[in-house]
């Protein structure tokens, strides 16, 4: 946990690593929650919920929640620079202490850790407002942020027991990003990049 909540700047002993490790735990924990409360969402559906809570925008609100930033430990450069208020670094954070946890307890104890950690933001998940599709919101994203729209290509069409299966690859070639998702139909497929498109980018 200490190292958890040591900045870069504070040495080499710091939570980059653990932080790593949170974010993966944590997509998991979010996906299989989602998963289970909303049995009638689609996966691009259940894609944009998870990129809502997993973005770094919310776990700095988590890290606020929890007066997470006064025990932080940061080198003098960062904390001269306001580093304790930063989202990014709050952020950052939350992540490494989730890591930290499944170190030490497993993934049993980080999954109802997670889930209690952040039930003031799960409690308040509303399907309805999902709204926009996948490809509006990253149009909307992108434009707001002054980047090229993405570009959709088919890559291929896989026909199996006559049930073609279209993947797809979403490019915003102006940021060198791309994503891969397969659907039933080619907009099934764009939908589904576009989602993921999004939670990448919020991610960020």
């Amino acid at each position: 946990m200490q190292q958890a909540l040591t900045h870069r700047s504070k040495g080499k002993n710091n939570n980059e690593r653990l932080e790593f490790l949170g974010d993966s735990a944590l997509s998991l924990v979010v996906s299989q929650y989602l998963y289970d409360r909303f049995p009638q969402l689609t996966e691009g559906d259940m894609s944009r919920l998870r990129a809502q809570l997993v973005k770094g925008k919310t776990l700095a609100e988590i890290a606020r929640y929890y007066d997470l930033g006064s025990q932080i430990k940061l080198g003098p450069g960062e904390i001269k620079s306001g580093g304790v208020n930063k989202s990014s670094v709050l952020a950052d954070a939350v992540e490494a202490v989730y890591g930290a946890v499944l170190l030490d307890q497993g993934y049993q104890v980080t999954n109802q850790f997670i889930l209690t950690v952040m039930h003031p933001w799960l409690t308040r998940i509303n399907p309805d407002d999902i709204g926009k599709d996948a490809k509006t919101g990253l149009q909307e994203h992108l434009q707001k942020h002054g980047l090229q729209l993405p570009v959709y290509d088919t890559i291929a069409v896989e026909d199996a027991d006559n049930e073609p299966t279209f993947k797809v690859i979403c490019k915003i070639n102006e940021i060198h990003k791309q994503t891969k998702a397969a659907g039933k139909s080619r907009k099934k497929a764009e939908q589904m990049a576009a989602a993921k498109m999004l939670e990448l980018l919020n991610n960020e």
